[in-house]
């Protein structure tokens, strides 16, 4: 049978902890979780795009029908063994959606306890938006421990700190501002920690504090993290393509995009989803070198800005650091990076020096903007859009 669909635009909270329960077990119809809080006409394009049965808001639920002639479609079925979807963004504008089954959502729980040491019993504190793939994940461990989990609508350092619970996902901004605030990370038995790269002296200063952190790659189409520590859960298989994109198999991997048959073909080779990310492997330790699209062409060379980003969060004076390519009418695109200070605010030649010392002449930034923190978007991600803008004058 064909399986209804439903938009839930709700706050994490019970009610939409009880509609993916019942997601997962199949009582209820397939799910995809929406932030109340997304503007009107994204939300419009977003409901489009998914063609739901019907939308749950704190109003209640009603029939979707769509607002304009241009989208004639609703109500389309979503797949039989389809629980759980997905927005993530696309690179055109137009929204995918990740399409994942109850299999593939439990099958990324029970990993993670395993690797983690979780038990049936353990409690789980969710302040992750549920409308990403990391705040539904803790929602499903929860659920596979059988407890109930602590929500925050809103992340909040005291009500973190005061939390009686076993586990949690991060991302690294929510991590500093809970070690600024003097945080006891020695309560937790684990700490995931994902969403975007960790600078070395966030982990080192975690772990200094007694936290366990298990630094995690993944995204919406591997049902959350499914690397930890760059080794892969098990069950999970890690492999670098011929074009340097990291390959991912096992029985985490999501099933399609809604409604995009194209894309979906496009996205896997046999049993292997191929990622968008470049990386290496070293005796079986995926290291994630960044985005290939975030490969910046400067004068006719190739830079990756991530590692870039790398080398410079090595720097004592460097707290947290992204790197763009922005336009610049002499190199095609110039090496700029966006940095928030620890202590004494770097110079752009000191850290152009420290770039040469480990990497070629090309990859040393040309650019340097100084903040006092890095935007990011809902689900805890740099704000790259934001950051190849030219800084205001």
């Amino acid at each position: 049978m064909d399986r209804r669909l439903h938009a839930v635009v709700l706050p994490p909270g019970p009610r939409l902890y009880a509609a993916l329960a019942a997601a997962l077990d199949g009582s209820g119809p397939a799910i995809c979780p929406i932030s109340p809080d997304l503007p009107g006409a994204a939300l419009q394009d977003l409901l489009n795009a998914l063609a739901p049965h019907a939308v749950e808001t704190a109003d209640g639920l009603r029939p979707y029908r769509p607002r304009s002639a241009c989208v004639p479609i609703a109500g389309v079925p979503a797949a039989p063994e389809t629980a759980v979807l997905i927005a993530t963004s696309g690179s055109t504008g137009v929204p995918k959606i990740v399409e994942l089954s109850a299999g593939a959502l439990r099958a990324s729980a029970s990993a993670t306890f395993t690797r983690i040491g979780a038990e049936p019993g353990d409690r789980w504190l969710c302040c992750l938006p549920t409308s990403h793939i990391a705040g539904v994940q803790v929602l499903v461990r929860s659920l596979a421990a059988g407890t109930e989990p602590v929500i925050q609508p809103r992340f909040d350092v005291t009500a973190v700190a005061g939390a009686d619970v076993a586990h949690l996902s991060l991302v690294p901004t929510q991590l500093r501002r809970l070690l600024a605030a003097g945080t006891d990370l020695s309560k937790f038995r684990s700490v995931l920690l994902g969403g975007a790269a960790a600078p070395p002296d966030l982990l080192d200063a975690a772990r200094e504090r007694g936290a366990r952190i298990f630094t995690t790659y993944g995204m919406s189409e591997t049902s959350g993290g499914c690397v930890y520590d760059g080794v892969p859960l098990d069950g999970v298989r890690a492999d670098i393509g011929g074009d340097g994109r990291i390959r991912l198999a096992g029985p985490v991997l999501f099933s399609g995009y809604r409604l995009r048959p194209g894309l979906t073909e496009s996205a896997w080779d046999g049993d292997w989803f191929v990622t968008q990310d470049l990386g290496v492997l070293d005796d079986g330790r995926l290291r994630v070198r960044g985005r290939a699209d975030d490969v910046i062409v400067t004068g006719g060379e190739k830079v990756v800005a991530g590692e870039v980003a790398a080398a410079l969060s090595r720097h004592p004076n460097v707290a947290d650091v992204v790197v763009v390519g922005r336009p610049d009418p002499e190199w095609g695109h110039r090496v700029t990076a966006v940095v928030v200070p620890a202590g004494r605010p770097p110079v752009l030649d000191e850290l152009r020096g420290w770039v040469r010392e480990t990497m070629p002449a090309c990859a040393a930034p040309r650019e340097l903007r100084v903040v006092t923190e890095i935007p990011l978007l809902p689900s805890g991600k740099p704000d790259l859009e934001t950051l190849r803008r030219p800084a205001p004058r």
